[in-house]
């Protein structure tokens, strides 16, 4: 990827992966043993007493992105304040971002333009309707979906419980497998097949100081036969650290609309 030529989508790309929370890596956790007794609610209501808990992130996150003949890899700093705002900075500031439940906002320097809007271009980038919310979701390793709101058939498949929907959706297919241990997303998928859409993430955990959190994010993302790719890796992050989250897009910069 020519990153001065491709610096606008590749920022929009680093935007929504900043809103993920971790800490410094240690041993992943792997193993735990499935019980094929465990009813649907079960498995759900485990899911979401296992959610992380922290305040604020700080750290840096290395991204290996790719579509197409694009390829690109990075190492970003970032700070988070847990669903209220994402800080980003590339290297050298090239890209900075600065993410609210309520607004997106990025420039860049090699361009000397900026974006301020919704989620709207982060939805169609990776081909399913998101928010603050869902992208969070989706990049801790908790369900895109509140699973508390559907009926799901169970089964054991590899290792993990696997949920579907008793109900087919009209517009959507979604798939979730969770792993035994601590009951945290293996893999969730979530289709759209008459627009030819498939969002797909698997994950791997860590332990850190008692919330288990993604090690790393493989992300897979399909659109009318047009497949990007998305790996994460995690460095040198800390948890609960006071920190401020300075943003201004400097003087003279161009606003952009992105389609």
């Amino acid at each position: 990827m020519n990153l001065h030529k491709n610096i606008t989508k590749f920022a929009a790309i680093l935007v929504l992966l900043s809103t993920m929370g971790a800490c410094k890596s240690t041993k992943s956790i792997t193993g735990g043993e499935v019980n094929s007794r465990l009813t649907a609610k079960s498995i759900v209501n485990a899911h979401y007493s296992n959610q992380s808990n922290f305040k604020t992130l700080r750290g840096r996150v290395k991204i290996d992105y790719a579509n197409g003949d694009d390829a690109q890899g990075v190492n970003v700093s970032l700070r988070m304040e847990k669903d209220k705002v994402i800080w980003m900075s590339a290297p050298l500031g090239v890209v900075k971002a600065h993410i609210t439940p309520n607004k997106v906002s990025f420039y860049n320097k090699l361009q000397n333009e900026y974006f301020d809007g919704d989620f709207s271009y982060l939805s169609e980038l990776l081909g399913t309707e998101l928010d603050f919310e869902k992208v969070q979701n989706l990049l801790l390793g908790n369900a895109v979906l509140d699973l508390r709101k559907e009926k799901f058939n169970t089964e054991v498949y590899n290792g993990h419980y696997q949920l579907k929907p008793k109900k087919a959706q009209e517009l959507f297919k979604i798939l979730f497998q969770l792993e035994p241990k601590n009951f945290k997303i293996a893999t969730q998928e979530i289709s759209q097949p008459e627009s030819e859409r498939q969002l797909k993430a698997k994950y791997t955990y860590q332990d850190i100081s008692g919330n288990v959190l993604p090690d790393e994010i493989k992300i897979t993302a399909e659109e009318a036969g047009e497949l990007t790719t998305i790996d994460l890796v995690f460095r040198n992050l800390e948890l609960n650290k006071t920190m401020s989250f300075p943003y201004k897009v400097p003087k003279g910069y161009e606003k952009i609309t992105l389609k």
